[in-house]
């Protein structure tokens, strides 16, 4: 890619705001005397793409990647001695890049789009307490600290279960009640289209995100629940804004493969550990190895390269 730059002459200076400043090319070409004031200003909006004015006779242009070389662009660059041939190259290269920008750009209007409306827990739903003994022996046995999250309880509800409320960007947006008999159906759901279970507790300084199916699997470790063993459109634009590496861990089932492909689908990395043969999922792995062990696992078996992606999966696969 060209570097624009490297064909200022003279001296330049770069501002806090991002303007680097020269002698503008354009003034002699424009009606003005040939400018000795740094007046042209250069800044980059990304590694590729930059703009152009002059302060003094006014000149612009613009480049961005994925779109061909302007009219004003190409007079720009001539008249601070970029060869034609650069030109032609910057310009064919730039093309090439059209149907990436387009994705780049579709995903970033999608992670606008992204709203959960905020919703109501059940009116007589509670926080769980000591004396809730049951509740509180159910998420011990499966590995996880009863206070860690404010799992609640609805009274109102003829069996017998955890409530475990929804929240993105702190606000109430859905709740999941697992009941603990057994009995069908296992869960109760208020959800909406596109949720990520766990993405409130995600810390600023984390280098990755964990991604599973389910909520005990997320709540085991950390990390965050597509609730399903598909990946959306939106719920991969919310696994975007994070801006860390997405590392996806899919049950040990046949569901699981379609997460997978899911995850080589958006571009994410993808963990699958070598467990015992009996151990389907995080929160499995969780209650027979621990918790720590577990993500050491999962951060020693990722892979973001799609070959090594496709022979895990083809391992996996031979297992079930």
């Amino acid at each position: 890619m060209l570097n624009i730059l490297s064909y200022i002459n003279g001296k330049r200076k770069t501002s806090t705001s991002g303007w680097t400043s020269f002698n503008a090319p354009c003034c002699i070409h424009n009606g003005e005397t040939a400018d000795r004031r740094m007046r042209g200003g250069l800044k980059f909006s990304t590694d590729t793409d930059w703009s152009y004015h002059c302060f003094n006779c006014g000149y612009t242009a613009s480049f961005t990647l994925g779109y061909p070389v302007s009219y004003k662009a190409q007079r720009l660059l001539k008249w601070m001695g970029v060869p034609e041939i650069e030109v032609q190259r910057l310009n064919l290269e730039s093309l090439k890049h059209k149907d990436v920008n387009q994705i780049l750009r579709e995903r970033a209007d999608e992670e606008q789009r992204v709203h959960f409306n905020e919703t109501s827990l059940p009116a007589n739903a509670r926080l769980i307490e000591d004396s809730d003994s049951e509740i509180i022996e159910y998420l011990r046995n499966r590995g996880i600290d009863p206070w860690d999250y404010p799992y609640m309880i609805d009274p109102d509800q003829p069996r017998l279960g955890v409530l475990i409320p929804y929240t993105y960007n702190n606000k109430i947006v859905g709740h999941t009640t697992r009941f603990l008999d057994n009995r069908r159906p296992k869960y109760l759901h208020e959800q909406q289209t596109g949720y990520v279970f766990g993405i409130d507790n995600q810390h600023d300084n984390w280098q990755f995100v964990v991604v599973v199916e389910g909520q005990f699997d997320a709540l085991s470790i950390d990390g965050v629940a597509v609730t399903t063993n598909r990946i959306s459109d939106t719920q991969a634009a919310v696994l975007r804004r994070l801006n860390r590496e997405v590392v996806v861990v899919p049950d040990h089932d046949q569901a699981g493969l379609a997460l997978i492909d899911d995850a080589v689908k958006y571009g994410f990395s993808v963990s699958i550990p070598e467990w015992d043969a009996d151990i389907k999922d995080i929160n499995d792995a969780v209650q027979r190895y621990g918790r720590l062990n577990t993500l050491i696992d999962i951060i020693n078996n990722k892979n973001s390269s799609k070959v090594k992606i496709e022979l895990a999966r083809k391992a996996l696969k031979r297992k079930l």
